[in-house]
């Protein structure tokens, strides 16, 4: 068993330099490269990460800002609708108030014609019953006038009332 355990542990021995030489091998060859991919892939994570990081406060910023733009916009057009309303309704009024006006000077206009009719009727009433007077007036003269002696006493008395006059 002598050479048998002196194999075993020369073959171990010889294993452990082949190990440590591999171990040597890939520590010069193998590691740093193996490293270099970790750590570069490490900082290719933490950067992506970052990416997302700002990727997602980016959103945040323009939903905000979206958000404002919105709200500016419904302000805006609430405003435009008010101004919209005040523009009715002083456009209502003023056409309201020309209309009133218009209506006015119909109505004074109105009044003017019925009262340059009623005062054409109220002369052309003057003038019928003038003639109609004169007309009255006549007929009575002819009548009291019929004899001579109602004529004489008549001329006599209107020469009276012209020399007392």
């Amino acid at each position: 068993m002598g050479l048998l355990e002196n194999f075993s542990s020369g073959l171990f021995i010889i294993q452990s330099l082949i190990f440590i030489v591999l171990i040597l091998v890939l520590k010069k060859f193998a590691w740093k490269p193996i490293l270099d991919a970790l750590n570069e892939r490490e900082v290719t994570i933490v950067d992506s990460l970052n990416q997302a990081k700002l990727a997602k406060q980016e959103v945040q910023n323009l939903k905000a800002e979206n958000e404002n733009i919105i709200r500016e916009a419904k302000v805006e057009r609430d405003n435009i609708l008010k101004e919209a309303r005040e523009i009715k309704e002083r456009i209502v009024g003023e056409a309201k108030d020309a209309a009133k006006a218009e209506g006015d000077k119909m109505i004074e206009q109105a009044r003017q014609s019925i009262q340059a009719e009623k005062s054409a009727a109220m002369a052309e009433i003057k003038n019928q019953i003038g003639a109609l007077s004169v007309n009255i007036a006549e007929s009575i003269l002819k009548q009291k006038l019929d004899n001579d002696g109602a004529q004489n006493a008549l001329v006599e008395n209107i020469l009276n009332k012209t020399n007392l006059n």
